[in-house]
């Protein structure tokens, strides 16, 4: 059985394939566990009012601060199977 980053990285591949494009929610919430477990917490100054999409995706990376690098790649790769 493939470790965590191995199954990680080959939904990370399969995300740019998907069959249909996700609604803009499940799209943050890719971003948002892509960034925390590749990243870790979001330590980003907030952007302005101007950049509403940047707003968006910090809002939504910043709501899982606290959540372990392993828990985000599982929840991540969790997400990607259940949209091929």
């Amino acid at each position: 059985m493939p470790d965590l980053k191995t199954k990680f990285d080959a939904a990370v591949a399969n995300s740019k394939n998907l069959t249909e494009r996700p609604d803009n929610a499940t799209l943050l919430k890719i971003y948002a566990l892509y960034k925390q477990a590749s990243v870790g917490d979001n330590t980003d100054k907030k952007p302005g009012f101007g950049d509403m999409v940047g707003r968006a995706k910090w809002d939504a990376w910043n709501g899982l601060k606290g959540t372990p690098s392993k828990d985000a790649m599982q929840q991540y790769v969790d997400l990607i199977e259940s949209l091929s």
